[in-house]
């Protein structure tokens, strides 16, 4: 019997894709065949789209046989190497999910070896492989319904374009302030090797000897270092420099000294210090201030109140992608004193091509890249599970360590209950101290996966949502995070019981500043999610959450 692809006869095809693909690989044939397989399991009306799980030749056996393309965004890539196609409803997610079954490929020696890569191109007989794509067909096909998640359901249209301050073009603006090449990604090397970025452009400036300075004024801050005493600028940007100077600058190496007398203005350059004093007030949002001066082309942000520091990471990579200038910043969700120091931007070069300074401050116009957010002294709740100290065999020792770290920050503890291992009982007592009042609500024990650890279930009962359990920290793995309408709720494992920190002492300054936590936050805590034991604890002065 002759084989047959969606309508067509096997050497049609493979014309086609010999016109298509520029020749006849045995990936986009045995891609045909799959393709015909989903077809032919699925409803005749209907509008489909396309998910391909490897971008080596399968796609293009998506586009030459369905209307399902890269470039209308029907057919989207996810590149888990796996040589697996989907068809679905694009409305309504159903579809059919067709794949290599690697133990039917077996009965066909020279697929499994093209397909296992078992035989470089030389030793495999291209013509004995094609026939026995040919003759097998599907037949090493399996084929399975499948949910799309929603997610997936949308084409996911631009919604504008704007255009980048770097290099000029136009991009989809929700790739972010800069365009992803100007981010970073471009696949391009400079032609002229290495060297500046693009638009970090030096200002010629004029010098005088250092014996002729007197009387002059300093163009810019001169930084002296003494090793192991003091670093910081011996002359200040608009000083005079006297007579009595000459002997300290050629201590400190300065031969030649940069004046403002020796370099007019120039309305195409902005001073090191006007830059970093304007990018740190742009930066500086609710709870910081900038400072008023700017010192050796750095301006420092500083917290105007007590509270949990809160960055914006991503305008702050792409602040820091911008040619000529940097900025550094102390951790995210650091816990902060008024009057600390948050972060320091700067200017590379004395003097910033106004471009250059354009593009920048394009980066900050849309929000302030540091905040201090209020940390709320809450009322508490402390909800204590588990049979055993209820019936007071074993002496409540959460309660104790619960109530000394919220009271740490300035929290006050309204009411302890202590209930058994049983689910209403759980139930019940959450949703009284909720409806008392508590705006925190702490849970401890019973939340591991041992059948008569009924705390979690006891919560959702309560009418919990948007809960989270489980959060890759240690020690702290089995936390649960969720609301109780206006309450926050987190359940703290019994491994605090053992452990000086734990989880609950990363989360609790978020949950007191009414940070927003979702699984992607919780995954990303993952890195620096260790506690190293030390013994001599030195947190939060450590690796620990950060």
């Amino acid at each position: 019997m002759q084989a047959t692809i969606c309508n067509h006869t096997y050497e049609e095809y493979l014309e086609n894709v010999k016109a298509f693909h520029g020749h006849a690989a045995p990936g986009m044939v045995i891609g045909g065949f799959m393709v015909d397989l989903a077809q032919k399991n699925l409803p005749r009306d209907g509008l489909f789209d396309a998910i391909c799980e490897t971008r080596a030749c399968l796609p293009d056996s998506i586009q030459l046989l369905t209307p399902c393309t890269i470039g209308n965004g029907w057919l989207k890539i996810l590149d888990f190497g796996r040589f697996a196609l989907t068809l679905y409803d694009k409305f309504n997610g159903q579809g059919v999910r067709v794949f290599v079954n690697q133990k039917k490929l077996k009965d066909w020696p020279e697929v499994n070896a093209w397909f296992f890569k078992l035989k470089s191109k030389q030793e495999q007989p291209l013509e004995l492989l094609m026939d026995e794509i040919r003759r097998a067909g599907n037949s090493y096909c399996d084929f399975e319904a499948v949910q799309v998640a929603p997610g997936f359901l949308q084409n996911g249209r631009r919604k504008g374009f704007t255009v980048c301050a770097s290099c000029n073009e136009a991009y989809p603006a929700d790739h972010g302030p800069l365009c992803r090449a100007c981010q970073g990604r471009s696949p391009y090397v400079r032609r002229d090797g290495e060297g500046p970025k693009p638009g970090f452009a030096l200002r010629p400036l004029r010098s005088v000897p250092a014996e002729q300075a007197g009387g002059l004024h300093a163009l810019h801050d001169m930084t002296e270092i003494i090793a192991g005493e003091k670093k910081g600028p011996a002359f200040q940007a608009g000083q005079r420099i006297e007579g009595g100077d000459l002997c300290r600058l050629q201590k400190m190496g300065r031969a030649r000294v940069y004046v403002r007398e020796a370099n007019d203005q120039d309305g195409n350059w902005v001073h090191e210090d006007e830059a970093a004093l304007a990018f740190a007030r742009a930066m500086a949002g609710p709870g910081t201030v900038a400072a008023r001066k700017a010192r050796e082309g750095k301006a420092e942000v500083l917290a105007g109140a007590d509270g949990l520091f809160v960055s914006d990471a991503g305008r702050l990579e792409a602040f820091n992608l911008a040619p000529g200038v940097l900025c550094a910043c102390r951790n995210g969700f650091s816990v902060v004193k008024k009057g600390d120091k948050l972060a320091g931007a700067r200017a590379l070069p004395i003097y910033l091509h106004q471009g250059a300074f354009d593009q920048a401050m394009e980066i900050l116009e849309e929000a302030p890249l540091f905040l201090v957010r209020e940390m709320k002294k809450a009322r508490v709740g402390i909800l204590v599970t588990g049979t055993e100290v209820f019936r007071g065999l074993v002496q409540d020792r959460f309660a104790p360590i619960i109530r000394k770290k919220v009271e740490h920050y300035g929290c006050v503890v309204d009411s302890v209950h202590i209930v058994p291992d049983d689910r209403d009982r759980i139930r019940r007592a959450a949703r009284a101290m909720k409806e008392a009042g508590a705006e925190l609500l702490v849970t401890t024990a019973g939340l591991s996966v041992d059948p008569d650890d009924v705390t979690r279930q006891g919560l959702e009962d309560a009418g919990v949502t948007d809960l989270l359990y489980g959060a890759p920290i240690l020690p702290g793995n089995m936390t649960l995070l969720a609301r109780m309408e206006k309450t926050r709720v987190v359940g703290v494992p019994a491994c605090a019981l053992f452990h000086g920190r734990t989880s609950f002492d990363i989360l609790l300054p978020r949950l007191l500043a009414d940070v927003p936590i979702t699984r992607q936050d919780l995954s990303a805590m993952g890195e620096g999610g260790l506690c190293l034991e030390c013994p001599t604890c030195s947190f939060p002065q450590c690796s620990f959450g950060k």
